[in-house]
């Protein structure tokens, strides 16, 4: 079986700990998932775009505090030392190159590491948000995402069909199939998920894969 979202996230908060980030942005979706998964000992300090500095986990049911949500909506809970502030300053941090690493969701990366995630040209509606912004100011941005859509069409592709978020931004993408490293040479095949194949995640994914000679079994 694939992984669900939450292993999915749970190897993302591994990739970020691996990587040294220490100031990063968690997207829509899956990547909301990463902060039940950052160990209180793990320097990493989420920041969100609507103004919020060393959040936490996602608040429990019955333990919501109104006043206190990522910039998806969602209830989170505060770590020692949280502090808040506008959407400018949250904003200048991202645009001034602060942020070491951005979690975002993905409709499609291409081969060479274009991210499309703001729009669906058959639906007609999308807002490109602060992703404009992410993918440009942060150092590095990992997609985290299913590895197909809900009807089998490959996300992972030679080159995307939908609106562009920004081009040959993408170092990582966690799916519940692979780990894949954007690399200068192409998409490099890191890790398999249990019970799946190489030749089953390249059956998947329409742009081509460079197998890692020591590729493996995905790890958390």
């Amino acid at each position: 079986m694939a992984l669900d979202r939450d292993l999915i996230a749970l190897r993302v908060a591994r990739a970020l700990r691996e990587s040294g980030a220490r100031y990063v942005n968690l997207g829509i979706g899956i990547p909301t998932l990463v902060s039940n998964f950052i160990p209180e000992f793990a320097d990493v300090i989420l920041q969100s775009e609507n103004g919020a500095l060393n959040y936490g986990p996602l608040a429990e049911p019955g333990a919501e505090d109104l006043d206190i949500r990522n910039a998806g909506g969602q209830f989170v809970t505060l770590l020692p030392g949280a502090s808040f502030f506008d959407s400018a300053a949250a904003f200048a941090m991202i645009r001034g190159g602060h942020l070491d690493a951005t979690v975002l969701g993905g409709l499609q990366v291409s081969e060479v590491g274009d991210l499309a995630n703001w729009m669906r040209p058959e639906r007609g509606i999308g807002s490109i948000g602060g992703a404009m912004d992410l993918v440009t100011g942060a150092k590095q941005v990992i997609v985290a995402m299913e590895h197909t859509t809900r009807h089998g069409h490959p996300k992972i592709v030679r080159r995307c069909t939908y609106p562009l978020t920004g081009r040959r931004c993408v170092s990582l993408i966690v799916t519940d199939l692979a780990v894949i490293e954007v690399t200068p040479r192409g998409l490099v095949l890191r890790e398999v998920a249990p019970g799946h194949t190489v030749e089953e995640v390249q059956a998947r994914t329409e742009a081509p894969l460079q197998v890692a000679p020591d590729v493996g079994e995905i790890t958390f």
